[in-house]
């Protein structure tokens, strides 16, 4: 695969974080991923646009009932990190 090097400005904050978050995979490779991940996100909102033109917007309870499941989700993963973090110590 071909790479080409660009210059971006991250919040020094926020740049700290990731480079933990990265250690052995290297911030260009964990930029790369989350570059990634994004795009797709941005793709799947664009279907979610073509889905409600022809199917109807989202209902509020649809909508409560994802929230909660993205809720749940998050949950899970921090008591998996804690989990992680535990372990390590």
């Amino acid at each position: 695969m071909v790479s080409k090097k660009v210059t971006v400005t991250i919040p020094e904050d926020l740049l700290d974080e990731i480079r933990a978050e990265a250690a052995e995979r290297g911030l260009s490779a964990y930029v790369a991923e989350a570059l990634r991940a994004k795009r797709d996100r941005d793709r799947l909102q664009e279907l979610v646009g073509w889905l409600e033109e022809e199917h109807g917007p989202v209902t509020e309870e649809e909508r409560v009932a994802a929230l909660d499941e993205l809720n749940r989700l998050d949950a899970e993963h921090k008591h998996r990190r804690a989990d992680s973090a535990g372990e390590a110590a």
